[in-house]
């Protein structure tokens, strides 16, 4: 179950020319994921059938308008969360990174530990779903925020984010 969120980390990420080569096998692996919902794979089917059809110029055009041009949409989920002056936010930024640091996740230089698809990428090594529900809760604030903005955008990214903001809050649900 926790691979939707491989799935997602991969689409959310800035474009690369990987991605553009093996679209036949991301819809491969989107129609074999076990226990996600129709309305989910039907939106990871479409946004994939969507985003096969762009050149890869295209397609980074097409990110960099979703998430570069407008602060409201960034992926940075702090941003979200508190004021850029806010003091909490750097100690809320420690206090993930930490957390990857004890579970051995690593992350790569230069990124910072809130980034929606590092957060995403940690969640797929978590080994049930009821723990990665339980993580995505404390992102499903931010996510339903930035995908409203994507929304509101027309951003074909929005079903992506919505998704996770759904399986977040699939975690009060069982609660």
């Amino acid at each position: 179950m926790t691979q939707v969120y491989k799935v997602l980390a991969v689409l959310l990420e800035y474009p690369r020319k990987e991605l553009v080569e093996n679209w036949d096998e991301m819809q491969q692996i989107v129609a074999a994921l076990p226990n996600l919902a129709e309305e989910d794979k039907s939106s990871l089917t479409d946004f994939i059938a969507s985003a096969a059809d762009l050149s890869l110029t295209k397609l980074q055009a097409q990110y960099v308008d979703s998430f570069d041009m407008t602060a409201e949409n960034s992926l940075y989920l702090t941003y979200h969360l508190f004021d850029e002056q806010d003091r909490d936010r750097g100690p809320a930024l420690i206090e993930l990174s930490e957390l990857y640091k004890s579970t051995g996740f690593e992350i790569n230089d230069g990124e910072l530990p809130d980034y929606l698809p590092l957060i995403l990428e940690y969640v797929s090594t978590m080994d049930d779903a009821s723990s990665a529900h339980a993580f995505l809760q404390q992102t499903a604030q931010a996510a339903d925020i930035i995908a409203s903005n994507l929304e509101k955008n027309a951003s074909p990214y929005a079903p992506l984010v919505r998704i996770v903001e759904h399986h977040g809050l699939l975690a009060d649900i069982a609660a």
